[in-house]
Protein backbone atom coordinates (compact mmCIF):
# COMPACT_ATOMS: atom_id res chain seq x y z
CA UNK A 1 0.00 0.00 0.00
CA UNK A 2 1.66 3.35 -1.10
CA UNK A 3 1.59 6.36 1.81
CA UNK A 4 -0.12 8.42 -0.78
CA UNK A 5 -3.39 6.04 -1.33
CA UNK A 6 -2.58 6.08 2.74
CA UNK A 7 -2.87 9.29 3.00
CA UNK A 8 -5.80 10.19 0.54
CA UNK A 9 -7.97 7.29 2.01
CA UNK A 10 -7.40 9.29 5.63
CA UNK A 11 -8.59 12.56 4.22
CA UNK A 12 -11.38 10.64 2.98
CA UNK A 13 -12.96 10.71 6.87
CA UNK A 14 -12.79 14.60 6.81
CA UNK A 15 -16.57 15.38 6.09
CA UNK A 16 -17.59 17.45 3.09
CA UNK A 17 -13.91 18.70 2.31
CA UNK A 18 -12.36 15.09 2.48
CA UNK A 19 -15.23 13.72 0.64
CA UNK A 20 -14.48 16.15 -2.74
CA UNK A 21 -11.16 15.60 -2.38
CA UNK A 22 -10.54 11.89 -2.18
CA UNK A 23 -12.11 11.10 -5.36
CA UNK A 24 -10.52 13.51 -7.12
CA UNK A 25 -7.05 12.59 -5.58
CA UNK A 26 -7.23 8.60 -5.59
CA UNK A 27 -8.74 8.37 -9.10
CA UNK A 28 -9.22 4.62 -9.63
CA UNK A 29 -7.64 3.61 -6.33
CA UNK A 30 -10.24 0.82 -4.66
CA UNK A 31 -8.83 1.70 -1.30
CA UNK A 32 -9.71 5.12 -1.00
CA UNK A 33 -13.13 4.63 -3.01
CA UNK A 34 -13.58 1.72 0.12
CA UNK A 35 -12.41 4.34 2.96
CA UNK A 36 -14.92 6.93 1.41
CA UNK A 37 -17.87 4.76 1.28
CA UNK A 38 -17.23 3.76 5.24
CA UNK A 39 -17.22 7.56 6.25
CA UNK A 40 -20.02 8.55 4.06
CA UNK A 41 -22.10 5.69 5.91
CA UNK A 42 -20.67 6.71 8.97
CA UNK A 43 -22.12 10.29 8.54
CA UNK A 44 -24.69 9.22 7.16
CA UNK A 45 -25.66 6.51 10.10
CA UNK A 46 -25.43 9.82 12.75
CA UNK A 47 -27.66 11.78 10.60
CA UNK A 48 -30.33 9.39 10.18
CA UNK A 49 -29.81 8.47 14.24
CA UNK A 50 -30.29 12.37 14.52
CA UNK A 51 -33.20 12.88 12.21
CA UNK A 52 -34.76 9.85 13.78
CA UNK A 53 -34.63 11.39 17.05
CA UNK A 54 -35.82 14.96 16.31
CA UNK A 55 -39.34 12.87 14.52
CA UNK A 56 -39.68 10.56 17.13
CA UNK A 57 -39.39 13.44 19.76
CA UNK A 58 -41.92 15.56 18.09
CA UNK A 59 -44.07 12.74 17.52
CA UNK A 60 -44.70 12.05 21.14
CA UNK A 61 -44.08 15.44 22.52
CA UNK A 62 -47.33 16.04 19.91
CA UNK A 63 -49.42 13.24 21.38
CA UNK A 64 -48.07 12.61 24.80
CA UNK A 65 -48.63 15.01 27.56
CA UNK A 66 -45.09 15.86 29.05
CA UNK A 67 -43.77 13.61 25.91
CA UNK A 68 -40.84 16.95 25.99
CA UNK A 69 -39.35 13.95 29.19
CA UNK A 70 -39.64 11.15 27.19
CA UNK A 71 -38.13 12.93 24.34
CA UNK A 72 -34.81 14.82 26.58
CA UNK A 73 -34.57 10.89 27.57
CA UNK A 74 -34.13 9.80 24.10
CA UNK A 75 -31.68 12.03 23.57
CA UNK A 76 -29.43 10.37 26.36
CA UNK A 77 -29.58 7.59 23.47
CA UNK A 78 -28.16 10.05 20.84
CA UNK A 79 -25.63 10.99 22.64
CA UNK A 80 -24.39 7.20 22.87
CA UNK A 81 -24.44 6.70 19.00
CA UNK A 82 -22.48 10.04 18.93
CA UNK A 83 -19.87 8.86 21.11
CA UNK A 84 -20.05 5.48 19.62
CA UNK A 85 -19.34 7.37 16.17
CA UNK A 86 -16.76 9.42 17.48
CA UNK A 87 -14.78 6.04 18.42
CA UNK A 88 -15.36 3.76 15.30
CA UNK A 89 -14.32 7.56 12.90
CA UNK A 90 -10.86 7.14 14.82
CA UNK A 91 -11.05 3.36 14.37
CA UNK A 92 -11.84 4.01 10.64
CA UNK A 93 -9.16 6.68 10.35
CA UNK A 94 -6.39 4.52 12.18
CA UNK A 95 -7.05 2.08 9.34
CA UNK A 96 -6.53 4.50 6.50
CA UNK A 97 -3.92 5.07 8.00
CA UNK A 98 -2.16 2.15 8.47
CA UNK A 99 -3.36 0.33 5.26
CA UNK A 100 -6.22 -2.05 6.60
CA UNK A 101 -9.09 -2.74 4.88
CA UNK A 102 -11.88 -3.41 7.78
CA UNK A 103 -15.55 -3.04 7.65
CA UNK A 104 -16.95 -0.41 10.30
CA UNK A 105 -19.19 -1.63 12.96
CA UNK A 106 -23.13 -1.70 12.50
CA UNK A 107 -23.16 -0.44 9.18
CA UNK A 108 -19.31 -0.91 7.24
CA UNK A 109 -21.45 -3.74 4.99
CA UNK A 110 -24.38 -1.80 3.82
CA UNK A 111 -21.59 1.29 3.49
CA UNK A 112 -19.76 -0.43 1.57
CA UNK A 113 -22.54 -1.15 -1.29
CA UNK A 114 -22.90 2.35 -2.20
CA UNK A 115 -22.17 3.60 -5.81
CA UNK A 116 -19.13 5.93 -4.96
Amino acid sequence: MSTNARIVAAIAYVPLLGWLLAPLLGRGNAFTRFHLRQSVGLIGFLLVVGLGWALVSFVVSLLIPYGFLIANALFSLVIAVLIFTVVVWVGGLLNAVRGRVALLPIFGATANRLPL
